[in-house]
């Protein structure tokens, strides 16, 4: 790797928190958690997550990380794909189907309201349901949760936007979708501080791309003719490579910069070419592999988990990446 990923901001880190009795842990490149012991008896993990837009291939890799890893310790853990359209019924069906089938334990990327319910029967029954990524904003008996504070994370990039328009001009923002509890906290966040800090700053939208960096493509398209002195777009989910695509093809490097998130190969190469300005990571592979480790150990061992684990974000810039 040419860039030193972001790991988990927490004081409980995986050397204090998961001490091993004497048995290998040869992890693999991003994750941070060892397993404790062997199980007894095999432990399933269903590892639910959805396939929308390059974000979701490390999500994947870390649980794929994770099931090769715990197999060797007699665990188990199978990515059940929940589709390319982020729902709340989508959630809920996942989770219905893990518990018919047994399953010891449940991790998931829950994200919208609508799924306290169905985490809620399941920690009732005796399956834990470790939570990463983002959660609805209804609290739920789940585990854990790991992930970014998204009104943080947005707030870190409104300052980033207000020193990069020297406090004015004109800001297209996208959301990935609607009443996706993340989506919303990491706009609020961004939008709140600019409204405090820099009320010179122009907000044109927000608008919707379903995390389809096609339709982020049209999006900028449409804002850049409507306003011709477009300085800067804010993506706060999936697909800101579309984004940063249209400025590319509008001829506009230099002139309009796209910030969004996560270090992705389809959105660094925008970094590196300038019309990503900056990317805000939030270690998905990470996530993935130690949720689904130190849930076993959980499942295992009995071994505590904290209840809320944080991802800081590293925001990286195309002069990080020219050093």
């Amino acid at each position: 790797m040419t860039m030193k990923t972001t790991y988990l901001a927490t004081m409980l880190t995986a050397a204090s928190l998961w001490a091993g009795a004497g048995i290998a842990q040869d992890l693999p490149e991003g994750g941070t958690v060892a397993a404790e012991q062997a199980a007894e008896e095999e432990v399933r993990i269903a590892f639910l997550s959805f396939q929308n837009n390059p974000f979701w291939i490390p999500v994947t890799e870390g649980a794929m990380a994770a099931k090769d890893y715990l197999a060797e310790f007699n665990g188990t853990v199978d990515y059940v794909d929940l589709g390319d359209e982020l729902s709340a019924e989508a959630v809920v069906s996942g989770i219905e189907a893990a518990l018919a089938q047994q399953y010891d334990g449940i991790v998931v990327v829950p994200i919208f309201d609508g799924t306290a319910r169905i985490i809620n029967e399941a920690t009732a029954e005796g399956v834990p349901v470790f939570s990463i990524i983002a959660e609805g904003a209804v609290p739920s008996d789940r585990l854990s949760f790991m992930g970014q504070d998204a009104i943080a994370a947005g707030e870190q990039i409104g300052e980033f936007i207000a020193e990069q328009m020297d406090g004015a001009g004109k800001l297209g923002v996208i959301t990935g979708y609607f009443g996706a509890t993340q989506h919303q906290m990491r706009m609020d966040g961004a939008l709140d501080y600019l409204e405090a800090n820099a009320p010179d700053i122009e907000v044109l939208g927000p608008f919707e791309n379903r995390d389809k960096a096609e339709s982020a493509y049209s999006l900028v398209q449409d804002m850049y003719t409507a306003n011709p002195d477009l300085e800067m777009v804010y993506v706060t989910a999936g697909g800101p490579f579309g984004a940063a695509k249209a400025v590319q093809d509008l001829g506009l490097t230099g002139q309009v910069g796209v910030i969004g998130f996560d270090h992705t190969p389809d959105n660094m190469a925008y970094l590196e070419t300038g019309e990503m300005v900056g990317l805000l990571d939030q270690a998905p592979f990470q996530q993935a592999f130690d949720s689904s480790v130190m849930l076993f150990n959980h499942l295992v061992t009995g071994a505590e988990v904290p209840e809320l684990i944080k991802a800081d974000g590293n925001l990286i810039t195309p002069a990080d990446v020219a050093k």
